[in-house]
Parts: structure tokens; C-alpha cells; sequence
């Protein structure tokens, strides 16, 4: 007779911050020059898009992006010790690791939207999602992830919106 193990792997929790920190770096590398390259192109295409989006977008300073993605990173070690400490059964943790799934869909429906890359969108089918579907699966078999409602992922998902605006709106006061 075999035991159900009632707790989620190390590498379902941590493996959260691992799977961040990969694709955070993909965006922290590409940011400021695909602004600098591509916003021109998008702007003409799309002149009913407000030019307070272009400007934010356009703004972008690789250290502000940098401080932004290590103020992300704290919530997100958070998680994922929050995570490891409860057996995968935290909903912080697994709020967020909905989120980042979600984070990377996005990824996915920008780089459509633009005709062409994105940052972070190398990552997101490579990393992003087949991680999160992978850690979701081992909660799922380890009996631990919560049910999910489309109300939770909206949830997650403007959670996860808020999380990198204001750590940008942070990291422009901080530098």
C-alpha cells in the first residue's frame, strides 16, 4: 500500500521563483531597446492608443525596470517560501503562481496583438506556462491545490497587474 503524499515538492513552491527569475531576466534584457525599436512602429499603427500609454511604455529606464523586477521579486519569494512552508496549500502562494501563469497568457496575447515580440514572450510558452501547469499538477496529485474559479483568476490576475505598477510606480520614486 502506497501513501498519497499530502504536500506539495520543494520544486512546485521554490521552483516558482526559479521559473520567475528566469523569465524577469528575459524582460529585464530586452525592455529598454525593444521600447526604444518597436513603440515608434506601434504608435503609428495604433494612434487611438492614448499617449500616456506610448510615454509609460517609451519611459522605460533599465534601472527603474531592474528595481521594479527585484521589488516583484520579494512578493514572489514570499509566495514561494509561503508556499514551500505550508505544503503548497497557501493561498498567497498559489494565488500567485495563478497569476504568473496568467502574466505569461498575456505575454502571449501582446506579442499577437504587436505582430511580432515582446518582451518576456520567449519565455512565457518555454518557462511560464509549462511551469505553472506543471506545479498546478503536482498540488492537484499531492491534494493541495484549492478549486479554481474564474472569479480567483481575475483575482490573480489584476493582483499580479498591481503587483508590477506599483512596484514600477516604487521604483520611480526610489531612483
Amino acid at each position: 500500500m502506497t501513501l498519497r503524499k499530502t504536500t506539495a515538492p520543494a520544486l512546485a513552491t521554490f521552483g516558482l521563483l526559479a521559473a520567475w527569475a528566469v523569465h524577469d531576466l528575459e524582460e529585464v534584457a530586452t525592455m529598454a531597446p525593444w521600447s526604444r525599436a518597436r513603440v515608434p512602429a506601434l504608435r503609428a499603427r495604433h494612434p487611438r492608443v492614448p499617449e500616456r500609454l506610448w510615454r509609460v511604455v517609451t519611459d522605460v529606464d533599465g534601472r527603474d525596470f531592474a528595481t521594479a523586477v527585484g521589488l516583484v521579486g520579494v512578493l514572489v519569494t514570499a509566495a514561494a517560501a509561503d508556499g514551500y512552508r505550508t505544503g503548497g496549500r497557501s493561498a498567497f502562494y498559489q494565488g500567485a503562481l495563478d497569476g504568473f501563469g496568467l502574466h505569461g497568457l498575456v505575454h502571449l496575447a501582446q506579442a499577437a496583438a504587436t505582430r511580432g515580440y515582446t518582451p518576456g514572450v520567449v519565455t512565457s510558452p518555454l518557462v511560464v506556462v509549462p511551469f505553472t501547469l506543471w506545479a498546478r499538477g503536482r498540488l492537484r496529485r499531492a491534494g493541495v491545490l484549492r478549486p479554481t474559479r474564474p472569479r480567483d483568476l481575475a483575482v490573480s490576475l489584476a493582483m499580479a497587474a498591481a503587483t508590477a505598477a506599483g512596484a514600477h510606480a516604487v521604483a520611480r520614486r526610489i531612483r
